[in-house]
């Protein structure tokens, strides 16, 4: 059963996209490289070399995540990604509400649009 199309639904769908941008955006930047990447790298001690391989990474999985077919398996990895950005923030003592908002609304908007999950994951009313 795939996700109906109420208006919760396409809030789940908006929600979905707005994060797919945020990841997209991210992953465009990587690519783009320039000086304020290198430095942001240099601050959370990560090589310059891992950028395009993180930036494929992230878009690779975003497309997983726009698939409906696909969408469960990429909220996984897209929570498995924000994780991981989340670890490297906080270690360098960075700010990371932000970063776990991107991850809630991963799954937000995958359970307003995916019927799968509400059966899944029920909220009791």
């Amino acid at each position: 059963m795939v996700a109906s199309g109420g208006k919760v639904a396409w809030i789940g769908r908006v929600v979905s996209i707005l994060v797919a941008l945020v990841f997209a955006f991210s992953a465009i930047m990587k690519f783009a490289g320039g000086e304020a990447l290198a430095e942001g790298m240099s601050h959370l001690g990560l090589p310059e070399t891992m950028t395009l391989p993180l930036a494929i990474l992230e878009l690779t999985c975003v497309v997983v995540y726009l698939i409906p077919s696909t969408s469960i398996m990429g909220a996984i990895l897209l929570t498995g990604f924000i994780g991981g950005a989340i670890l490297t923030h906080w270690r360098v003592g960075d700010y990371v509400f932000v970063h776990i908002l991107i991850g809630i609304c991963i799954w937000l908007g995958l359970w307003l649009r995916e019927a799968r999950l509400k059966e899944l994951i029920p909220l009791r009313r």
